[in-house]
C-alpha cells in the first residue's frame, strides 16, 4: 500500500535546496575548519533589524568579496557555534574563498518586521524611510562594508526560486558595491507564468502544498515554524482534489480555514489586478548596472518562466547591459548539485553540471576578484534531443524562423495551409472527469510529468491529437513558441492546454526505458491558458456560446531537436488536473464558484482557411 504523503514530491525535492543549492562538502566540518561564523542583527532605515549570518575565511592574507543570499527559508543553523555544512551556490565557490552572507528577509524566521509575499518594489529616494527588498539589500551591504573586516568592497548575490526573487530585487537602484548578481529560477510574475498562476489558471496542486507549510503565521521572530497549517494525508492527489470540490472548499475547517494569509490573497485576486501588478518585478528591471547571470531549467516546473522573462526584461529595458542567460536540462535548482546526467526517461550522456559550475564560478570570480574569464556568451543553452550545449549571440536566436504548424483534418499537422472552408474537431470537457496531468496514482506532484509519455492522454476522447508524418530530416526548434487556436464552446469559459510532443519511432540513445519505446510521446513543452483572459488579464471576457474565438498566447522557449524519423505531435485539451484547478466552464469568479457552476461543455477546435489553428515553432535552418 502506498504510504500517506503529507507534501508533494515537488516540495520534498525543493526543501533541501532552500538554504543552500550545493551538496555538502566531503569533509562535514569543512566550513567550520575554514571559516569563522558571526551573527548580527543589521538595522534597516526604518529601525527593523534583519538577522544575518556571516562566514568569513580564516585566511586573512588578502581581502575577500562578499557573496550573499537573502532568503525566506531560514539562514540557520542559528548560533555562533553551529555551522552550515556547505556554503554558496557550489562547492567550487565555497573552496574559492568568499565572505558568505546569509540573511533572513524581513518578517521571516529571526528577522524583525512583517513579511509580504513578493514584496512590491517602490519608487523612493535613499533618504526615505520607505523600504522594499532593494533598500533592505542596500542597507545590509552598507553595514557589511563598514563592519566586516578584510573585505574588498565588492558584493555578489545569488538565489534559487524565492531567493532568486530577492536576487532580482537587489538590481533596481542597486548599491554601487554590487558587481554581480545571479537570479536562478527567480519567482518573477506569479499571475502570468510562475508558481501561483499560468495565464490566469491557478496551479492548485503546488500551491496547496507549498502554502500549507510556508503560510504559517509568525507572531514574533523564531528559529523554527510549526510543520504545517493542517494535516492532509494525500494518497491519490487526483481523487483528493476532485473530492475537495470547488477551490473555495480549501478554506473549510479541515484545511486553510482562512489561516493562510497568502492563500487568501491568491484566492482574493483572481484577475491581474494591482495586487499582482505590484508583485511583477519585471517592470522595475531598468537601468541595471551590475553584471547579471540568469539561470533556469528546461524541466523546471516552478519558475522556467521567471528565468526566461527576467533575462528578457533586463535585455529590453537596460541598454547597455552585461546580461547573460544559461538554460540547461534541469528541474528546479538541479544545477546546484554535483552531478546531473539523467532525468526521467532522458539520458544526457554527460554531467551537464560540470559545464555550468565552470561558468558560474568564472562569473563570480571575474566580477568580484578580477580573475580572468573566458568570454561569456549572451546565451548558453542545452539543446535537448541532440544533447548538445549551444551558444547564441542573441536570445532567442535571430537565426530562427517562425513556422506555423497547422492542424488538419484527420489529425494531421503540417506547415502547409489547408484548402478546406469548413473544418473542426470537437470534444466534451467534463469538470467531473478532468484530464489528469500525469498517468498513474500520485500523492503529490511528480515533477517528471514535464517529460513523460503522453499516450495515456492521447487515448482519451477529451484530448485532440495532431501529428506530422515521420520527419525526413532532423528539425531543430529554438526560441519562443506560440499557440494560435480558434475555438468555440457551449460554455462561457474554458481552459486551453496545448502540448508539444516528440513522438519516437523506437528505442534509441537518449531514452532510458525498459519497455518498447515505439510511439513514446515525450512531452517537450506544455502550457495552459484560461480563455476568459484572451483579451485582457485584468478584464476577463466570457466566451459567447457557439461563437468562434481566437486564443493566441506565448509558451516558454525551447531548444530541442526532433530527430529524423520522429513525429511532431500537438495535443489539445481543456483540463490538466490537479496540477491546474478545474475551470467551471461558466463565466464566474472561480474562487467563489459552487458545485452548480461546474458544467460540461462541448469544445470545438477549428482548422479551416479562415481559422488556421496551430502552433508557431521557431525553426533553425
Amino acid at each position: 500500500m502506498r504510504k500517506p504523503i503529507l507534501f508533494s514530491s515537488w516540495l520534498l525535492l525543493l526543501l533541501p535546496l532552500l538554504s543552500t543549492c550545493q551538496a555538502p562538502a566531503p569533509d562535514p566540518d569543512y566550513v567550520k575548519h575554514n571559516y569563522d561564523k558571526t551573527e548580527a542583527y543589521i538595522p534597516m532605515r526604518d529601525g527593523k533589524r534583519l538577522f544575518t549570518a556571516i562566514y568569513t575565511p580564516k585566511d586573512h592574507s588578502h581581502p575577500w568579496p562578499f557573496l550573499m543570499e537573502r532568503s525566506p527559508y531560514s539562514s540557520g543553523p542559528y548560533g555562533d557555534t553551529l555551522y552550515k555544512r556547505g556554503l554558496g551556490p557550489s562547492g567550487r565557490l565555497m573552496r574559492g574563498g568568499f565572505i558568505f552572507v546569509y540573511q533572513d528577509v524581513r518578517g521571516r524566521y529571526m528577522s524583525e518586521g512583517d513579511f509580504e509575499e513578493m514584496t512590491p518594489a517602490k519608487e523612493h529616494s535613499k533618504k526615505s524611510k520607505e523600504t522594499d527588498e532593494s533598500t533592505d539589500t542596500w542597507d545590509t551591504i552598507d553595514w557589511l562594508l563598514k563592519n566586516v573586516r578584510n573585505n574588498n568592497g565588492r558584493v555578489g548575490l545569488w538565489g534559487v526560486s524565492y531567493p532568486g526573487f530577492y536576487a532580482s530585487a537587489s538590481l533596481p537602484d542597486a548599491h554601487p558595491a554590487i558587481k554581480a548578481v545571479s537570479p536562478q529560477a527567480p519567482v518573477t510574475d506569479e499571475f502570468i507564468g510562475d508558481d501561483a498562476n499560468h495565464n490566469g489558471a491557478f496551479f492548485l496542486l503546488d500551491n496547496f502544498d507549498f502554502d500549507n507549510f510556508f503560510d504559517i503565521p509568525r507572531p514574533m521572530p523564531l528559529k523554527n515554524y510549526e510543520s504545517t497549517l493542517f494535516r492532509a494525508e494525500i494518497r491519490d492527489a487526483y481523487d483528493f482534489f476532485l473530492r475537495l470540490g470547488p477551490i473555495g472548499n480549501s478554506n473549510n475547517t479541515a484545511y486553510f480555514n482562512h489561516k493562510g494569509k497568502i492563500w487568501d490573497e491568491y484566492l482574493g485576486h483572481s484577475t491581474y489586478d494591482d495586487y499582482w501588478k505590484a508583485r511583477n518585478i519585471r517592470t522595475h528591471l531598468t537601468a541595471i548596472r551590475p553584471a547579471v547571470l540568469v539561470v533556469g531549467g528546461w524541466f523546471d516546473a516552478e519558475d522556467m518562466f521567471g528565468a526566461l522573462r527576467t533575462y528578457e526584461a533586463i535585455e529590453q529595458q537596460s541598454k547597455p547591459n552585461d546580461n547573460h542567460l544559461i538554460m540547461g536540462p534541469w528541474t528546479h535548482g538541479a544545477w546546484g548539485g554535483g552531478s546531473w546526467t539523467k532525468f526521467g526517461p532522458l539520458d544526457f550522456k554527460q554531467n551537464v553540471n560540470q559545464r555550468y559550475h565552470e561558468i558560474e564560478s568564472g562569473f563570480f570570480n571575474h566580477y568580484l576578484k578580477d580573475s580572468a574569464m573566458a568570454p561569456l556568451a549572451e546565451a548558453t543553452v542545452f539543446e535537448t534531443g541532440s544533447n548538445q550545449w549551444k551558444q547564441y549571440s542573441t536570445w532567442p536566436p535571430k537565426e530562427a524562423t517562425p513556422v506555423k504548424y497547422l492542424f488538419h483534418d484527420g489529425g494531421g499537422l503540417s506547415p502547409v495551409p489547408t484548402k478546406i472552408t469548413t473544418g473542426y474537431d470537437e470534444y466534451v470537457s467534463d469538470p467531473a472527469h478532468p484530464v489528469p496531468y500525469i498517468d498513474g496514482v500520485h500523492g503529490g506532484r511528480d515533477n517528471q510529468y514535464i517529460v513523460t509519455d503522453q499516450r495515456f492522454a492521447a487515448q482519451r476522447p477529451d484530448v485532440l491529437v495532431y501529428q506530422t508524418e515521420p520527419l525526413t530530416d532532423s528539425l531543430t526548434v529554438t526560441g519562443r513558441l506560440k499557440a494560435d487556436i480558434f475555438l468555440s464552446s457551449t460554455g462561457t469559459d474554458a481552459d486551453l492546454v496545448v502540448k508539444l510532443i516528440d513522438v519516437l519511432p523506437g528505442r534509441e540513445d537518449g531514452i532510458v526505458t525498459t519497455v518498447d519505446a515505439t510511439g513514446y510521446q515525450r512531452l517537450v513543452r506544455a502550457e495552459v491558458f484560461r480563455c476568459k483572459f484572451r483579451n485582457s488579464f485584468g478584464k476577463p471576457d466570457p466566451l459567447v456560446p457557439g461563437q468562434v474565438a481566437e486564443v493566441a498566447f506565448d509558451i516558454n522557449e525551447i531548444a530541442h531537436t526532433f530527430k529524423k524519423g520522429h513525429r511532431i505531435m500537438i495535443q489539445v485539451q481543456s483540463s490538466w488536473f490537479p496540477l491546474v484547478d478545474r475551470n467551471p466552464q461558466t463565466f464566474v469568479n472561480i474562487p467563489t464558484a459552487t458545485e452548480s457552476d461546474f458544467k460540461k461543455a462541448t469544445i470545438r477546435i477549428y482548422f479551416d482557411e479562415t481559422h488556421p489553428s496551430g502552433i508557431i515553432l521557431p525553426v533553425l535552418r
